[in-house]
């Protein structure tokens, strides 16, 4: 129980300081921390993103940091993301999901050095 509630803190920690908290630590904590298998994990980091996000989000509505124009597009566009994203975690295998999540990390990491 205390390794599931450290995992759950770190990750909102990281979600409140830089707003990403789910997939990029709860993925592997899940998978390499708690032993779940990576589809589960994956699945179940989605549920636990959801309280993250509302409390963070109210956190930053209140001091006005949200640019509600592009959020509601983008929150729009992020539906249908996940719909499919849902469907393609069902088709796609452990082995490149991995590889597809590392490519968007190692793309990520060099934008955010470069920029």
């Amino acid at each position: 129980m205390w390794k599931k509630l450290l995992v759950g803190l770190f990750a909102g920690i990281i979600n409140g300081l830089f707003t990403s908290g789910g997939g990029l630590i709860l993925v592997p904590a899940f998978i390499y921390v708690l032993k779940m298998e990576p589809k589960k994990a994956r699945a179940t980091s989605i549920f636990c993103i959801l309280p993250m996000v509302i409390v963070t989000a109210l956190f930053y509505g209140k001091r006005n940091f949200i640019n509600w124009k592009i959020g509601i597009f983008c929150a729009i566009g992020g539906i249908v993301g996940g719909l499919v994203g849902s469907k393609l975690l069902n088709k796609l295998s452990d082995k490149y999901l991995k590889i597809i999540f590392a490519m968007f990390l190692i793309y990520a990491s060099i934008n955010m050095l470069i920029k």
